[in-house]
């Protein structure tokens, strides 16, 4: 619809004839009009920064719930150095997300592969860009760190998490979250241009870009590094449009409760315990699962995703503990196999109503299999696991050997028994007896009483 003028021509035609000066009250007329018109559009560029910004700090709270499930799966005496990393996770991603990280990811103009302008924030604000919006992309920037951080947690040095922070968010993350998420990206959704399979890949908020770059670089991460000493991995252990923002939540929540409580059951079958960590752990590989598709698929397919999601993470960690693969928070396991499947999830489920809903630019997309949108996006969908996969193993994985041989990666023996809040930062979180750990699951506390004072 074309936007309403206002001419003051026009408007002198309307007064009486008898009318004094009616080009000069018209002129007044359509002022006004235009002063009011042009405090909509602040308001509207208010209320959008607003939200966005509130966004910022909903997914940026995801580190503050990560470094709490950090904290109660490792063991007590490394508890500062796992709330450290969180910390420095968030400060070194800052930094170079700022350098270099958001040039690469949404710089524009730029190619299919990697953006190349806005270093440094350069030029910014922009009309494509304001500084809301790079808050809200580092914010998803610093998750991806943080998954990868839980697995290789209780053994690495503190330069080495430092420098694979820094290389993650400054380049391996951006280029992932450009090839799926700028409007340049060569298979993004939103290049309306030249659409992946005529469809691009639908990931609205990251189970592939953000769960399985953070996931996959764990993997890497954890299997150059080895097993901590003394704890080899066991399971079953003791410890658009505003409609669309609506259904969204809906989905992310019916897909983490399905997850959680089909967890809980789950591993009560097989380990013959109601298992707290369990359950967080369901509930995020549903949240990982359910990013991609949120926005495009119904309610009562959230809750498929969930349940499937759930037994995707029990899976992973049956195979993770045949091949003793040691994860301290799961993360590998949860971020990059829930995350893969919901990527696929997203071609098979979602609506061809809220596809057109979600992503307007080019009507008649191709929308998920089993709602009768054909192969195209699933193709497209299998595409981005592919290269996600590729292109973080091609990255992350000499990254992880070049410092395992340099003797960056890994702490010493005596180090890593004594633990690194005792041996790095100058005490434990916890007073607690470590009772011998050779035959028990992880750290057993002891009550210390206070002693009398004469």
């Amino acid at each position: 619809m074309a936007s309403p003028t206002c001419s003051a021509d026009q408007l002198a035609q309307l007064f009486r004839a008898n009318t004094t000066d009616a080009s000069e009250a018209a002129s007044f007329i359509c002022d006004q009009f235009a002063a009011i018109s042009a405090r909509f559009t602040d308001t509207a560029y208010a209320v959008d920064s607003t939200y966005l910004l509130f966004s910022a700090y909903l997914v940026f709270s995801m580190q503050l719930g990560f470094a709490m499930l950090c904290a109660g799966s490792v063991r007590a005496k490394n508890t500062m150095n796992i709330m450290l990393t969180n910390v420095l996770d968030a400060a070194t991603g800052g930094l170079f997300y700022y350098l270099f990280g958001f040039a690469f990811a949404f710089g524009s103009p730029s190619n299919g592969f990697i953006g190349r302008h806005n270093f440094a924030l350069h030029k910014m604000p922009s009309a494509l860009f304001d500084y809301s919006y790079f808050l809200y992309q580092w914010a998803f920037a610093i998750a991806a760190a943080g998954i990868t951080s839980g697995s290789i947690a209780e053994r690495t040095q503190f330069v080495a998490y430092l420098i694979y922070s820094s290389f993650l968010t400054g380049f391996v993350y951006p280029v992932v979250s450009h090839w799926f998420w700028s409007p340049d990206g060569w298979a993004s959704a939103s290049n309306t241009g030249n659409l992946l399979f005529g469809s691009g890949v639908i990931d609205f908020a990251g189970s592939g870009v953000v769960h399985m770059v953070g996931g996959i670089a764990g993997l890497y991460g954890a299997l150059i590094e080895g097993p901590r000493i003394g704890s080899p991995y066991t399971s079953g252990n003791y410890y658009g449009q505003w409609s669309a923002v609506g259904r969204t939540a809906v989905t992310t929540t019916l897909a983490g409760c399905t997850a959680a409580l089909t967890t809980l059951f789950g591993k009560r079958i097989l380990s013959g315990h109601w298992n707290v960590t369990d359950v967080c752990n369901g509930l995020l590989g549903g949240f990982a699962a359910i990013t991609a598709g949120c926005s495009v698929v119904e309610p009562w397919a959230a809750v498929i995703c969930g349940f499937v999601a759930a037994l995707v993470l029990i899976g992973c960690n049956i195979v993770a503990e045949k091949v003793k693969f040691d994860d301290p928070l799961e993360a590998a396991q949860l971020h990059g196999g829930c995350g893969a499947w919901g990527v696929v999830f997203t071609a098979l489920f979602a609506t061809e109503k809220y596809v057109n809903e979600v992503y307007s630019g080019k009507p008649g997309r191709p929308y998920g299999l089993f709602m009768g949108g054909g192969w195209r996006l699933l193709a497209a969908h299998l595409i981005q696991i592919l290269v996600i996969l590729g292109w973080v193993s091609a990255t992350m994985g000499p990254l992880f050997f070049v410092l395992h041989k340099l003797n960056l990666l890994r702490i010493s023996a005596e180090d890593e028994m004594s633990g690194m809040d005792l041996t790095r930062h100058g005490g434990f979180a916890y007073v607690y007896h470590d009772d011998d750990e050779s035959n028990k699951h992880g750290i057993q506390m002891q009550k210390i009483e206070p002693t009398s004072q004469t």
